[in-house]
């Protein structure tokens, strides 16, 4: 009712029609629509349910800029084009509009456009809020009333999202986490189960955060959510946007944010969805240098065109406003920078400076990283960007990107191809292993070990590891120690916690029943207890994206693949000192040399039995001795697990 007041001087009724002519959009409305600056679009397009001259049904509206004629089509009107005839605007927006009286919430329904040259097409909406579950295609008209219940953490979300706070996250995709039946990839836990069933293993497990690879409706499984025709959404798979609400309001109250995937840099081409909506290129460029995506065969937004921009920019803040999320990770970042992004000479053309940077791409992104930090400053924006574009995670005004943090890819490909190495020939390679260090100051970096990395036949991450089972499993949890103390935000797939066996697979489920063995349910318990490390220790996060959090101590000795370093908060007291044995070959009485501890105790061990480690090496008491008052110079003399890890406070 209060958005018919807003609007009640600029609707046009004509009660003896089936669709009256009524209109949300003011004049400044179209114009910042046009101008690539209205961000709040989901108040206007789409379908609302409000009540005109005492009469409830629903408002539509939609974009088609090339179309003769557009109606709405459904059961409600035996999917009949003629019946309910949108009005067109008379200010050439190309915005069609009109209320249908009556019209009750959970009807499906279309746009029936008759295009450019005569094109028709039935089209789903761009803007809706509910999908027909897949196979099925169409819009349903709905609403997005919920009674929130995470005051306490919206009020507070902004110690747990800021850049000094720690952050680890658990990646997900919802269907193939656990399945009802683990055999039948139509099995789907709803919303609701998901929640009882996730909310408390994520909270067991120690992560700050979720992220959901895109819950936004999909009309293809295999796509993993990533080529997306509902961009107002979630997914009908697991139920209706309330029970979907209700999932994040669970992670809320258990003090866990969530970040969504989200998809701006291309879209399918099926038949209901963005491509070709009014029989012209509405939504991609028109140019298939620009617009068509070789590696996906899919479509590129045309960044340049304001309706489009204002489109993207408004479902990214649609999240925030409707959803509480707590940050976006927004997928294929390089391929919309890059105008020759796997394109070959001939297949792009530069741009009017001669470059390979994609002006209006660019310019999207920073107006999307200012927008949604103005509005949602407790939030964060990730960017999966893997080439060495400079300034993406830092501020606009300093002509970067705007991006809270980036994926540290460098790091993920050096340190896998470290690990994966046999411990004989790691004493040639430490550079793979500090090169990070090298470059880290560069960009706000999140270390990721993502689906990516155990799909497509790279091996599940145990199977990356060398040596029998039992080094395998060392090799993995000194890995994961390495990856929660190395400076930077943390993500990591699910299964990856215990380690899973087999490779992700879409159609199936982790494999749960791994955990009735001491080896998976040890490297299950060690991620967890790295996590509460992390969370617990102020040098871990503290400084994680400045140059007083991290200092080498020890890499003199790569003949024995014996690392050491040091990890700052604040307070020099919360000091920890972290030490690596990258071979299996017990060390006792390693000597480490640094500044300023006189005392020091291990806190964690990654060859602990508790988690499936031989338990044999370990500290309980670790012998100091100063070398050098007016220096502060002290000898620690502590004892190396096989293939393991100790951090010392």
């Amino acid at each position: 009712m209060d958005m018919v007041k807003k609007y009640e001087e600029i609707h046009f009724v004509d009660s003896t029609k089936k669709v009256w002519n009524y209109s949300f959009f003011t004049e400044e409305d179209v114009r910042n629509f046009q101008q690539g600056t209205h961000y709040r679009l989901y108040d206007l397009f789409g379908s609302h349910e409000v009540e005109v001259l005492g009469t409830t049904g629903y408002y539509f509206a939609v974009w088609a800029p090339n179309a003769t004629y557009v109606s709405v089509i459904g059961n409600f009107n035996d999917w009949n084009p003629t019946i309910h005839p949108l009005y067109v605007r008379l200010d050439s927006s190309g915005i069609w509009e009109g209320f249908i009286p009556a019209l009750p919430k959970g009807e499906v329904y279309k746009y029936h456009i008759d295009g450019f040259k005569g094109a028709k097409s039935d089209k789903g909406d761009p803007y809706a809020n509910f999908w027909e579950k897949r196979p099925h295609t169409a819009s349903i008209t709905w609403n997005l009333n919920y009674t929130w219940k995470d005051e306490a953490w919206m009020k507070t979300r902004g110690r747990h999202n800021t850049l000094e706070s720690p952050y680890s996250i658990y990646e997900v995709h919802l269907a193939s986490w656990m399945r009802p039946n683990k055999h039948d990839e139509e099995s789907y836990n709803t919303y609701d189960q998901i929640r009882e069933l996730m909310v408390p293993y994520v909270k067991e497990m120690g992560f700050t955060h979720v992220e959901f690879m895109p819950v936004m409706e999909h009309p293809f499984d295999g796509s993993w959510g990533y080529q997306g025709t509902g961009y107002f959404a979630p997914t009908s798979r697991f139920g209706d946007p309330q029970s979907f609400m209700e999932l994040i309001n669970a992670f809320h109250e258990a003090g866990i944010g969530v970040i969504l995937d989200w998809v701006p840099s291309h879209f399918p081409y099926d038949a209901h969805g963005l491509f070709m909506f009014d029989g012209a290129n509405t939504y991609e460029y028109a140019d298939m240098r620009k617009g068509f995506h070789p590696d996906w065969n899919s479509y590129v937004f045309n960044y340049k065109r304001g309706e489009v921009k204002s489109f993207l920019i408004s479902s990214a803040r649609f999240w925030f406003d409707k959803y509480h999320i707590d940050g976006i990770r927004v997928d294929a970042v390089s391929s919309m920078l890059k105008l020759n992004y796997s394109r070959t000479h001939g297949q792009w053309e530069p741009n009017e400076y001669g470059g390979d940077g994609n002006i209006e791409a660019i310019s999207f992104i920073k107006d999307l990283n200012e927008t949604i930090y103005r509005d949602f400053h407790d939030v964060q924006t990730i960017a999966e960007e893997a080439t060495d574009w400079p300034g993406v995670s830092r501020p606009t005004f300093g002509n970067g990107l705007g991006f809270g943090m980036k994926w540290m890819m460098g790091w993920m490909h050096d340190t896998l191809d470290y690990f994966k190495m046999d411990p004989i020939y790691r004493r040639h390679y430490q550079n793979k292993f500090s090169f990070s260090m090298m470059y880290y100051y560069d960009e706000n970096f999140l270390l990721p070990l993502s689906h990516d990395e155990v799909v497509h036949g790279k091996s599940p991450m145990i199977f990356k590891m060398p040596g029998d089972n039992w080094q395998k499993f060392a090799n993995l949890r000194t890995l994961y120690t390495y990856m929660f103390t190395h400076p930077g935000g943390k993500l990591l797939f699910m299964g990856c916690e215990f380690g899973d066996t087999s490779e992700w697979n879409y159609k199936s489920e982790l494999q749960w029943n791994l955990l009735q063995f001491d080896s998976h349910r040890g490297l299950k318990d060690c991620v967890r207890d790295l996590n509460n490390l992390l969370r617990n220790e102020p040098a871990m996060y503290e400084n994680q994206f400045n140059i007083y959090g991290f200092e080498w101590v020890d890499l003199n000795h790569p003949a024995e693949c014996v690392v050491a370093y040091r990890r700052k908060g604040k307070d020099p007291a919360n000091d920890l000192l972290i030490i690596l044995n990258l071979t299996p070959v017990a060390r006792h009485d390693w000597k480490v040399y640094t500044h300023g501890k006189s005392e020091w105790r291990e806190i964690f061990n990654s060859d602990a039995k508790q988690y499936w480690g031989t338990g044999d090496v370990f500290n309980p008491e670790i012998l100091t001795t100063c070398l050098d008052k007016n220096d502060n110079m002290y000898e620690i003399n502590v004892h190396l697990p096989p293939l393991g890890a100790v951090v010392l406070k």
